[in-house]
């Protein structure tokens, strides 16, 4: 398993060891296996490390990576039949400890995932603490559970994980008020809840006749503008009704909760390999935990398993208030595998069936943007603004991808509107800044506010290649060309192959007199272009003209001014 650097808690949750190479008798299967590994492609990993097995069926190694490319193909069975066959053999690791603890969850035989624990069977600290704890839940012994909670809340770093699980166990047994205790920070610490942690808690408060204090926390974490399933929520509390508890209903519900806390906490330090295996536990226990599914898709995507993505994309139910969300992620990974046609399709359904949400209609519109069908994107876009009606400023980013397929048609002044209006509602937004400033200068429009524009977006965005290659490109265009050297030369050390930095960068050092520079620039900039590149962005062939005869006589063939130093005053 390949790990990166990680945070204290990540290394906390993961207690990772490596396991020792295999040295198979089959090495062709072996081999072939590895290969297929590196690639994430787990179907091929399980099929050759099976082959590679029959030859040899104690190799501990193998033996693990095999329960490894099943779990990752979510062949949850054949993965812990591998535990086992390693377990016998002598093996020990914490990737088989998750695979054999779940599979004794999924049996409900919380005497033995106890026993297993005690004998050594680990995962890591953060997750041994919590299994223990719901296996104590699962047996019965809720007051030995409850000091298991407490002692995983002792562990500086997680003690949030240990207080959060406490209050779901708590409210799943039916103490609701001991629950709310823990949710309302009132036991000694404020948990800053998710979007599943909010929803856990209004149902605790729902329990206790607290409909209203549901409603207002609802509000004040999510605004007006919900989800289906948050609008089903609320419109179940604003009627009065006594919304049942289901975030975690028993023990198996529990530690299925385990992997996926877990899961959630490790996706933006860990890989992606192993962040997945996490996902596709907490699915094994709980086959309707919709969260789950839809991170583990995401995960598959990451690693461009689009088939397996959509496989578990589509195990969302059609009346589930997350199908929405599972559709467009199958859309995603369509679009992603070069089935576009497809993607468009399962998005264009999606408007008749799920038509009255506006962020589907922006799925749509991002979708057609992202494949340059600009004129197609515009109408869903307008559906989704005229559905808002007054809009808040998250809705900033529509009339942002609004005013991008207005400005690629060629309607400046609705692209104008649809981007002004968009800082209106989010006034130091890079992206629009910037977006707005760059076209501005482009098209030579009001110049020196582009450049005010660009430069409050490099504030906001001091590490973003693109921004500072926008803020040397509106100094060159300005006739500050001295000025825009340092930032074009930082913008190409951020983004060091991109044709369209290195070609403005070429520009720049030509206009200074630095003519070798500005050559090798322009090389670099031909050698990064590929048949992806928007050859409206950067055209090979006016560089290769650059090459031949300079760029002072490239822009007196276009009919443009001529390089000018700016006056003193700007």
């Amino acid at each position: 398993m390949r790990t990166a650097l990680l945070s204290p808690l990540v290394a906390l949750v993961m207690g990772l060891s490596v396991a020792p190479a295999a040295e198979a008798r089959d090495a062709g299967s072996y081999l072939a296996a590895r290969s297929a590994m590196f690639a994430s492609d787990y179907a091929e990993a399980s099929q050759y490390y099976a082959r590679a097995l029959v030859r040899d069926p104690t190799n501990v190694a193998m033996l693990e990576n095999a329960a490894t490319a099943y779990l990752g193909l979510g062949d949850i069975d054949r993965a812990a039949m591998m535990g086992e066959r390693f377990r016998a053999a002598g093996g020990k690791s914490q990737l088989t400890s998750m695979i054999l603890l779940g599979d004794g969850a999924r049996d409900g035989d919380w005497d033995g995932v106890l026993q297993a624990l005690e004998a050594g069977q680990t995962v890591g600290p953060l997750f041994d603490g919590l299994a223990e704890a719901w296996a104590l839940v699962g047996a019965g012994r809720m007051t030995e559970a409850l000091d298991a909670f407490d002692a995983v809340a002792a562990n500086e770093g997680v003690e949030a994980f240990g207080l959060y699980h406490k209050a779901l166990a708590l409210a799943s047994v039916g103490d609701f008020e001991g629950s709310a205790v823990i949710f309302s920070g009132q036991a000694g610490a404020t948990l800053n809840l998710t979007r599943r942690g909010v929803i856990g808690y209004a149902e605790v408060l729902s329990q206790l006749e607290r409909n209203a204090d549901a409603l207002d926390m609802i509000r004040q974490t999510f605004g007006v503008t919900l989800d289906p399933y948050l609008e089903d929520l609320r419109s179940r509390l604003e009627a009065g009704d006594t919304v049942p508890f289901r975030t975690v209903r028993n023990a198996t519900d529990g530690l299925s909760e385990v992997y996926f806390s877990i899961a959630s906490a490790l996706r933006s330090e860990a890989q992606a390999e192993y962040t997945l295996l996490y996902g596709r536990m907490a699915m094994a226990l709980r086959s309707d935990h919709t969260d789950a599914l839809l991170l583990t898709a995401e995960l598959l995507e990451d690693l461009e398993r689009y088939k397996l993505a959509t496989e578990v994309y589509d195990t969302v139910p059609r009346d589930d208030p997350s199908f929405h969300a599972a559709e467009m992620g199958r859309a995603d990974a369509l679009r992603r595998s070069g089935r576009e046609d497809a993607a468009v399709e399962v998005l264009r359904q999606l408007t008749e069936s799920h038509g009255h949400l506006p962020l589907v209609h922006v799925s749509l519109g991002d979708t057609l943007r992202g494949l340059e069908r600009f004129e197609e994107a515009n109408k869903p876009y307008k559906t989704a603004l005229e559905m808002i009606g007054e809009p808040e400023p998250q809705h900033w980013i529509v009339y942002f991808a609004r005013g991008i397929t207005f400005e690629r048609l060629d309607n400046w002044e609705a692209a104008e509107a649809d981007f002004r209006r968009a800082l209106e509602l989010r006034p130091d937004q890079p992206q629009v800044l910037n977006y707005l400033g760059y076209s501005m200068l482009e098209m030579q429009v009001n110049m020196e506010e582009a450049l005010a524009l660009i430069e409050r977006a490099v504030e906001q965005r001091p590490d973003s290649g693109y921004i500072i290659d926008s803020l040397g490109w509106g100094l060159y265009r300005l006739g500050r060309y001295e000025e825009a050297v340092p930032h074009m030369e930082k913008a190409v050390e951020k983004m060091p192959i991109d044709p369209i930095v290195n070609d403005h960068l070429g520009d720049v050092y030509w206009a200074v007199g630095r003519y070798r520079e500005a050559e090798f620039q322009w090389h670099r900039a031909l050698s990064f272009i590929t048949d992806e590149t928007d050859t409206d962005d950067v055209d090979p062939e006016r560089i290769r003209r650059k090459l031949e005869i300079g760029l002072e006589a490239v822009l007196a063939e276009e009919g443009a001014p001529p390089l000018q130093v700016a006056n003193d005053g700007g």
